[in-house]
């Protein structure tokens, strides 16, 4: 071990990451919070008690209302699309590669390469920034990670953990710069 010598550079030169070891750090698959099921639950229970409810009026030779159809409707509405947006909340994920970023939600597939990229825009929201990726032939949208709170209490999280990071790459990788930024977002452009 020298005093001055190539040991001290060496553990410099170690602590301080390469670019390319930077790089490979974002490459992966991001996965979004997965919020709770009990919405879902709830639909379909009530749903259930409104059938139940039908067939007993019918069993007993009474009129149904208007008001029955009504909540039966509603209810089965809203089963299917919770459950939608719970099955593709489960398939989502985002994967950033070398070349391209790949982003599925289970309805679709989106593959993109970095130069393709035209245009980011970062819209805040209520529940987590939300982010626009727009190409040449395809464009998705993800959720940065927000807090659900009601009464100032969290309930749950939602969007990508490594949202900041997966927009950081987006950024960097496809080369684009910011354009304007006003209090609906920024825009980021070729």
């Amino acid at each position: 071990m020298e005093e001055n010598g190539s040991f001290e550079g060496e553990i410099a030169r170690e602590s301080e990451p390469e670019e390319s070891e930077m790089r490979s750090a974002l490459e992966g698959k991001y996965l979004p919070e997965i919020l709770s099921r009990r919405g879902e639950f709830t639909a379909w229970v009530l749903l259930l008690v409104v059938l139940v409810g039908w067939i007993i009026l019918i069993v007993s030779g009474r009129s149904v209302p208007f008001a029955v159809y009504i909540l039966a409707g509603f209810f089965l509405l809203a089963g299917l699309s919770i459950s939608l947006g719970n099955w593709m909340d489960r398939r989502t994920f985002i994967e950033i590669k070398p070349e391209e970023i790949v982003f599925t939600n289970g309805l679709r597939f989106c593959q993109i390469n970095w130069n393709d990229i035209l245009s980011v825009e970062i819209h805040p929201s209520q529940w987590g920034k939300k982010v626009h990726v727009r190409a040449r032939n395809s464009h998705f949208a993800f959720r940065m990670l927000g807090e659900v709170k009601v009464g100032g209490e969290i309930k749950g999280r939602m969007g990508f953990v490594g949202g900041d990071k997966i927009l950081g790459a987006i950024i960097e990788r496809s080369k684009i710069r910011l354009e304007k930024t006003t209090e609906m977002g920024d825009y980021y452009k070729v």
